[in-house]
């Protein structure tokens, strides 16, 4: 870490010799100046790592400096000194978002703890979390490489993601990097993983095997509702455990966790095929075969998942479960209100399903929005902004709203999504389907040390449409595009966040089990 560099503004900088001599004995540089119009052109012209204001300067306050200062730098440190302890003052200040705030007269210790907690704080915890990460490096290396089980993977994605937030908030970009990379291995582990196991898990002979999205309902809630518990799923299409793990600390003020776990979406790791099959109770092909009215496939015509609440009804009656229940589907800011508004009433049934869309819509408008590809540039400006969404949205209302019932409450997901970035060629003809993630059609060309292929669907449970249909999924952070006109696609897709196919981010998915922690 370099020189820190500290501005200190204050009508009387003269008195002050003494503490800013302490400081710069200490190694800091510090510049001053005697009113704010002189601090703002300093900020204007120099990066500084905190800023000392003096609230009470003749001309501009130092309350109106903060803000002229904040408009330039909003991120730089400020700790105001006032000789008032007035409380409308200091609510002010506070509500201006100062770092801090001392009381004339101030000593040269109070500055230096103000510094070390401001400044020196974050790049004692960046170099403490690197140091821990670097220790457990070569631990997560060997992991990776290991002959790991399906429950063994969903401890270590946990781990990945544990650092991957934990490092999010360092600012040594190396070690993320470092990171990405390990978690690029991991993703090319797993895909092994996947091809050598995924077929396996739907042989009845196979003792052992992870809960999948076909089985997500009876196994996380129907357990609830045979015990005669009210019961909400909320289900947020395409929401991630890193996602999760970035909304948990503001659930948990209401609620306490029961079951923090992770289950695997089947294949392709789309809305089409996953949500369904959590709501039908069935893999796609028994859909497909029970309910044809109700399934259709990727080259027909129409909504794909337009029969949730149908396809629920006919799973609760096949289980034997006769409950009360509603099922409904948030699209937009007015349905998300109406829900928040009739809370009461639907408390009235024993179980409540949401679907809330706009995680997967975010993530397909940033594809499509230059805006949203600003705002969601990286993997950790994308949590923030669906934190942003969550923290302003009507979901969090409907939290509060329950956070005094005594209800059980079931969060989770149908598939996740991975940022893509490596295009690979793949030749269908026009009845293939146009994911980027997924490929199913009769005349697929590709490179088969390149993807997982299905080339006998009825081995993964997928429906036929020809004969000849196969499927491909693309691995680790690939995603496919066409010969024709390769290099536009590959560019316009490239640091997009796409799901369908084979990773950690888009198989291992949350499912939470909430209690209320007013609830009796």
């Amino acid at each position: 870490m370099g020189t820190i560099k500290i501005l200190w503004a204050d009508d009387e900088i003269e008195l002050l010799k003494i503490p800013i001599m302490f400081l710069e004995e200490k190694g800091y540089h510090v510049m001053t100046t005697n009113n704010g119009l002189d601090a703002i052109e300093a900020v204007k012209k120099n990066t500084f790592d905190i800023i000392f204001l003096d609230e009470n300067m003749p001309g501009m306050t130092g309350l109106e400096t903060l803000t002229k200062i904040k408009r330039i730098n909003p991120t730089v440190p400020i700790v105001m000194i006032t000789k008032s302890e007035e409380e409308d003052i200091m609510e002010e200040a506070i509500g201006s978002k100062i770092d801090g705030f001392l009381i004339k007269p101030v000593n040269p210790k109070q500055i230096l703890h103000s510094i070390k907690k401001n400044v020196e704080e974050k790049h004692l915890i960046t170099k403490k979390t690197n140091s821990a990460y670097q220790t457990e490096f070569g631990k997560l290396g060997i992991q990776i490489n290991d002959n790991l089980n399906f429950d063994d993977w969903k401890k270590l994605y946990k781990k990945l993601v544990y650092w991957e937030i934990e490092l999010s908030q360092s600012t040594d970009q190396a070690m993320m990097e470092v990171l990405q990379m390990q978690k690029s291995d991991a993703n090319t582990s797993f895909a092994k993983f996947i091809k050598k196991n995924y077929f396996q898990w739907f042989d009845p002979k196979t003792q052992e095997k992870p809960l999948l999205s076909s089985n997500l309902l009876r196994n996380k809630v129907f357990p609830l509702l045979n015990q005669k518990r009210k019961t909400v799923f909320i289900l947020l299409d395409n929401f991630r455990f890193d996602q999760w793990k970035t909304f948990e600390p503001y659930i948990s003020e209401f609620y306490k966790v029961v079951e923090e776990d992770i289950y695997y979406s089947i294949l392709p790791t789309a809305t089409q095929y996953s949500r369904n099959a959590i709501f039908a109770g069935l893999m796609p092909t028994e859909i497909e075969k029970l309910y044809p009215d109700l399934w259709l496939n990727d080259e027909e015509d129409g909504a794909k998942n337009q029969y949730e609440e149908e396809m629920l009804g006919k799973q609760l009656s096949r289980v034997g479960l006769n409950v009360r229940y509603h099922y409904d589907k948030i699209l937009n800011v007015r349905a998300g209100q109406k829900i928040v508004e009739n809370i009461k009433d639907l408390l009235n049934y024993d179980f409540i399903v949401l679907v809330y869309n706009f995680i997967d819509m975010l993530s397909h408008a940033r594809t499509e929005v230059e805006m949203i590809k600003e705002l969601a540039f990286d993997e950790k400006a994308y949590r923030s902004l669906s934190l942003s969404w969550f923290l302003n949205s009507s979901l969090i209302q409907v939290f509060k709203e329950l956070a005094d019932k005594n209800v059980d409450i079931v969060i989770s997901t149908d598939h996740g999504s991975i940022m893509v970035n490596n295009p690979i060629k793949v030749i269908g003809d026009k009845q293939t389907s146009t994911n980027l993630r997924y490929k199913n059609g009769k005349n697929l060309n590709y490179n088969y040390k390149e993807v997982f292929a299905v080339t006998d669907p009825s081995k993964a449970h997928l429906p036929l449409s020809h004969i000849s249909t196969s499927y491909i999924f693309a691995q680790n952070n690939d995603f496919f595009a066409y010969p024709n006109n390769y290099n536009y696609y590959a560019k316009f897709y490239k640091n997009t966040f796409q799901h369908g196919g084979v990773s950690l981010e888009e198989m291992l998915i949350p499912v939470i089990h909430l209690k209320s922690k007013n609830a009796e």
